[in-house]
């Protein structure tokens, strides 16, 4: 069994993705993406993670639609929320939704990893006091 951050990573914006994978893999955490709220359901519905990255404006299913049926589907896992756009509405909607954190884009690599792994981390625990 692995010890590595499985980060699953939901954007539209393609180089941006590719870019944070990178990252992230050189951090050893094992990274999963793709381009949309829906395709991120239809990963979600066969596959687990122990983070998830959400960026909040994407065509389509946005970000707070995203998110709404993640945890209607009872998927309890970590979701940072990325936004370059946030409004206080914006905010206390995804906060009443579940979002673990909020991350304004463009955001420092060094910020979210540490974001990452301590969601990871504050999870890990929460699993494991009993």
């Amino acid at each position: 069994m692995s010890n590595l951050i499985r980060v699953f990573l939901v954007d539209d914006e393609v180089l941006f993705v590719e870019s944070l994978t990178k990252v992230l893999r050189k951090r050893e955490m094992l990274i999963k993406s793709c381009n949309s709220g829906a395709e991120a359901i239809e990963i979600l519905r066969t596959e687990t993670f122990d983070v998830i990255v959400l960026d909040i404006k994407m065509p389509g299913m946005d970000g707070v639609a995203t998110l709404k049926e993640i945890r209607k589907k009872g998927i309890t896992t970590p979701v940072i929320i990325l936004s370059g756009h946030m409004d206080i509405e914006r905010v206390n909607d995804v906060l009443k939704i579940g979002a673990t954190e909020l991350l304004l884009k463009p955001c420092d690599t060094e910020t979210l990893v540490n974001t990452i792994e301590d969601a990871h981390n504050r999870c890990w625990i929460s699993d494991n006091l009993f």
